[in-house]
């Protein structure tokens, strides 16, 4: 069977010309799909489940690292992941970072001469599918790739409402952090309260040697994980020191766990 591909790119013009170009180079490519942000890129690669995806990295509403985290904890593990490629507008230094991470890329706008090495790897990626990194390292080589922003100061209490109270809670006391619509819930070991912060701008405030995040919606605290694990879906979750609740992981992240 022949391959299959699905392109999430915001801008038609552009998903035009490197279907284009990808018709030139690899006739026997199925373009399955195209969408126009990373939202309709999810939906539509759990529907054709394409063996390969081009994801631009900045698309409206859902980048493309972030569509690919969340497609990878809605996946069946069961069935191999796709391939992914992400498409870029970066300069020439970060292609070179993106060259050196050995992480699949198409720089903007496309150019058929770099185009076609991807081809030749993802040829051969899909030839022989154990030889894939994974998405977890795929997307672990880009986040670190991406320039940095401006790093705030680290956090040591959390102002959380509670009630019609303000509460004051020490950044170590916190078991996790999880993400409800457009709050943060804030767990301790004995108690829960709410805050309007991000989870994307909370988690850069957070000790990174005490904070993990373990899926798109969640932050664990490592001190108070007591042990990892699966659940009856097979799904990798984390059991608590002091919370009755299991924290599903997402593949994404499982690799920090599988030693425990």
């Amino acid at each position: 069977m022949h391959p299959r591909a699905l392109i999430a790119e915001d801008e038609p013009i552009l998903a035009a010309v490197l279907a284009a170009s990808l018709g030139r180079l690899w006739p026997e490519l199925e373009i399955a799909g195209t969408a126009p942000n990373g939202i309709a890129a999810v939906e539509q690669a759990l529907v054709l489940r394409p063996d390969i995806l081009f994801f631009d990295i900045k698309m409206p509403g859902q980048s493309g690292l972030e569509a690919a985290e969340e497609l990878a904890e809605r996946w069946d593990e069961a069935a191999p992941f796709p391939h992914v490629v992400f498409v870029t507008a970066y300069d020439a230094y970060a292609v070179q970072a993106f060259e050196q991470a050995a992480a699949d890329y198409v720089l903007k706008p496309v150019n058929d001469a770099r185009l076609a090495r991807t081809v030749e790897r993802l040829r051969m990626l899909c030839a022989r599918r154990a030889a894939d990194g994974g998405l977890a390292g795929l997307v672990g080589q880009l986040q670190a790739l991406l320039p940095p922003a401006s790093a705030p100061g680290r956090l040591t209490t959390i102002r959380a409402a509670v009630g019609s109270l303000v509460r004051m809670i020490p950044v170590g006391e916190v078991v996790f952090f999880q993400a409800l619509d457009k709050y943060v819930n804030v767990a301790t070991a004995d108690s829960e309260a709410l805050i309007r912060l991000p989870l994307k701008e909370l988690l850069p405030q957070l000790d990174p040697a005490c904070f993990q995040q373990v899926s798109r919606s969640t932050v664990v605290n490592l001190h108070c994980v007591a042990h990892a694990g699966r659940d009856t879906a097979g799904k990798m979750v984390l059991g608590l020191r002091n919370r009755p609740e299991k924290l599903r992981v997402s593949p994404v992240y499982a690799q920090q766990f599988r030693q425990m």
